[in-house]
């Protein structure tokens, strides 16, 4: 079973329109990813010229990232888990702190194909994002188990679209 995951042209085609949008505007971006492993951050960076709009990403897969790099308080953690909206809030949130973004993005969630349970299945994605001066929002997605890629792909997707929304 491959677990490999490309970056469509579709996502490219996606990052480059929001990445002008970013430009129109005078914003830059910052990710923090978990199940995504940074590939928001892969795609907006395969867009040429996207220097100038993304500012940083932050790769936080274990837990103990999310509080080392920003600052996720590891209580917040034990007692929400890792893929929750509480975690996602903080890392969107210490992604802003720990940056000179004007708007962040933040994923954390249970791609598969193990890890899932009754409560927190595998599919299971958790998005934050947030302007610096503004309030933080959250999507809580199910996607389902189709398989780590798939989520992962679809991650980026919605990622990418959540930005859109903010600006």
């Amino acid at each position: 079973m491959s677990y490999a995951i490309s970056i469509d042209a579709r996502l490219v085609a996606q990052a480059a329109e929001l990445l002008q949008a970013c430009r129109d505007r005078g914003v830059t971006l910052v990710t923090a990813e978990s199940c995504t492993g940074g590939l928001i951050a892969a795609t907006l960076t395969a867009v040429p010229g996207s220097s100038d709009v993304v500012e940083r990403g932050f790769v936080t897969y274990s837990n103990a990232s999310k509080s080392e790099m920003l600052g996720v308080p590891v209580w917040l953690i034990e007692r929400h888990g890792a893929v929750s909206e509480d975690v996602a809030r903080a890392l969107a949130g210490g992604a802003l702190t720990h940056s000179r973004a004007t708007l962040a993005l933040a994923v954390t969630g249970i791609a598969g194909p193990d890890g899932g349970s009754a409560d927190k299945p595998v599919g299971l994605v958790h998005f934050a994002a947030g302007k610096r001066e503004g309030a933080i929002s959250h999507e809580r997605v199910l996607f389902g188990d189709i398989g780590r890629s798939e989520v992962r792909r679809l991650s980026v997707e919605r990622g990418l679209r959540l930005i859109c929304s903010l600006l």
